[in-house]
C-alpha cells in the first residue's frame, strides 16, 4: 500500500505564475505534467527546468531517437517509471522499436541482451550504464561515440545522461511514478 506523498503536486489547473504556465504549458502541448505541477512550487527552478530541458529536448544535433535511448535507459537504471512512461513512447516514434523498447526494460538485469541494437546503439547505451552506475566512462566508450557520431553529439549525449539522472532523481525523491500500473509492476517492481 503506497502512502501519501509528503509534498503534495500543485493541481493539474494551477494557473500561477501565468507567463509561466503558459510556457511549460506550449512545451508541453498544452498540459502540466505531474512534473510540471511539482516543480511550480518554485517558479524560478520551473522556468530554468524548462528552458533548459526544452533545449535538450529540442535542440540539439544528436538524433532524437538516441536521445530518447539513453533517457530510457537512465529511467530505468534509476527505477524512474514515470520518466521511462513518457520517454518510451517517443523513442519508438523517433525509430526504436516496440521490442527495443520493451528489452530496454530489462536493461542493468541478466535478461538484458544488446542483441536487439545496432554497434552505436549499444556504445550509447553503455555510456549510459556507465554514467548512471559508475560515474566514469571507459575511455574506449568515448572514443568510440566520438569516431560514430562526432565529438558534439559525443557531448550532448553526456548532457542528456547527466540531465536525465538529474530528472530520475528529481521525480524519485518527490514520489512521482508512471501512472500506468502495469509498468510500474512489470518493469520497476524489483528496482
Amino acid at each position: 500500500m503506497s502512502s501519501a506523498p509528503v509534498i503534495p503536486m500543485l493541481p493539474e489547473n494551477h494557473p500561477e505564475p501565468a507567463d509561466l504556465v503558459a510556457a511549460i504549458r506550449a512545451r508541453r502541448g498544452g498540459s502540466l505534467l505531474k512534473l510540471d505541477r511539482m516543480l511550480l512550487h518554485s517558479p524560478p527552478l520551473a522556468e530554468g527546468w524548462n528552458v533548459f530541458l526544452g533545449k535538450v529536448r529540442t535542440e540539439l544535433s544528436v538524433p532524437i531517437q538516441l536521445r530518447e535511448l539513453v533517457m530510457c535507459v537512465v529511467a530505468v537504471l534509476n527505477g524512474a517509471s514515470f520518466e521511462y512512461e513518457h520517454h518510451a513512447p517517443i523513442f519508438i516514434a523517433s525509430g526504436g522499436t516496440p521490442a527495443q523498447a520493451e528489452m530496454l526494460g530489462r536493461v542493468g538485469t541478466p535478461a538484458f541482451s544488446m542483441a536487439l541494437f545496432s554497434t552505436v546503439e549499444q556504445n550509447v547505451i553503455l555510456l549510459a550504464e556507465q554514467m548512471t552506475r559508475s560515474l566514469v566512462v571507459a575511455p574506449a566508450v568515448k572514443q568510440t561515440l566520438a569516431q560514430e557520431l562526432g565529438i558534439q553529439q559525443t557531448v550532448e549525449l553526456v548532457g542528456v545522461v547527466a540531465t536525465y539522472n538529474m530528472v530520475s532523481r528529481f521525480l524519485l525523491a518527490l514520489d512521482i511514478h508512471a501512472d500506468d500500473p502495469v509498468l510500474r509492476a512489470e518493469v520497476f517492481h524489483d528496482r
